[in-house]
């Protein structure tokens, strides 16, 4: 009985455990919105991307030919995907095939290979629509100085058309894009920690130029003040790192859990018989 009794207690500890895995699930999925309207529109380059949030279908209207940006954050131990689809104009008035194309960049605007989707899709002058879509690889806390890993912090999203009949050029149509995020939990986590890869943007001329020089005293002498300086994309509420909470420590307790099981099943085959806890009474 008594170590009936142990197995229970240590199997109520591996309930607990797992609902105060449970808990912290829960509350990460939400839909990170937070009641904010929806962009309706792009940026055209880098510098003006549109900032969109994790979970939230952004709409724009266009010409054929223009690039689109839009950039969203991305923590270490997610995985970001992208998905896009286009309403085309009629068949009607296309003159053939053309090739859309999906590119993600991080915050120094190295391009991200997809791990999955399809990036690149060919729509035929019949089609009414086009989707493309682009799952990067984990995000990671660090990366050694070599690599192309994907960092955390900002992510740009750029979407145009590589291939269509010049006179197709200018072409209204609507575009429709959700970034998501999705963690991978402990089992993918590692360590270390650098600074986001979010970039700053700064009113004024563009950098490398001649005004941008000129003015690049009075710039720096803000920056000293202490002034709030905006960037690509705003932290997200549970910040760029994983916190210190990780399913590790679930499965760390229900591993000690089964040991102390295996360690109580095997003295109990092992002890032998009980001897009395006073000598028989002689007949």
């Amino acid at each position: 009985m008594r170590a009936l009794r142990t197995v229970g207690a240590v199997l109520t500890l591996c309930a607990a455990a797992w609902l105060s895995a449970v808990a912290p699930a829960a509350a990460d999925s939400g839909d990170g919105k937070d009641g904010k309207d929806a962009p309706t529109e792009a940026g055209t380059n880098f510098r003006t991307a549109t900032e969109i949030e994790p979970g939230q279908k952004a709409t724009a209207a266009a010409s054929t030919g223009d690039y689109l940006y839009w950039v969203f954050p991305a923590a270490a131990g997610q995985v970001p995907k992208v998905e896009a689809t286009l309403e085309l104009p009629d068949g009607a008035s296309r003159h053939g095939s053309a090739t859309w194309q999906l590119d993600v960049y991080d915050g120094l605007r190295r391009h991200q290979p997809c791990a999955s989707g399809t990036p690149a899709r060919r729509a035929a002058q019949q089609d009414a629509s086009v989707t493309v879509s682009c799952t990067l690889r984990q995000v990671r806390s660090w990366s050694e100085r070599w690599a192309n890993d994907p960092l955390q912090g900002a992510y740009y999203v750029r979407l145009t058309v590589v291939d269509l009949p010049a006179q197709d050029l200018g072409l209204p149509i609507d575009a429709d894009i959700e970034a998501s995020v999705r963690d991978t939990g402990g089992a993918h986590a590692d360590g270390g920690d650098v600074t986001p890869l979010n970039p700053a943007l700064r009113a004024g001329p563009a950098p490398g130029t001649d005004s941008a020089q000129a003015d690049g005293a009075s710039s720096d002498s803000e920056d000293d003040k202490g002034g709030d300086v905006r960037h690509a994309v705003a932290e997200p509420e549970e910040g760029w790192g994983s916190g210190w909470w990780s399913d590790r420590w679930v499965w760390t307790v229900i591993g000690a859990a089964l040991a102390a099981l295996a360690g109580i099943g095997g003295y109990t085959l092992t002890r032998g018989p009980r001897a009395p806890s006073r000598p028989p009474i002689d007949a």
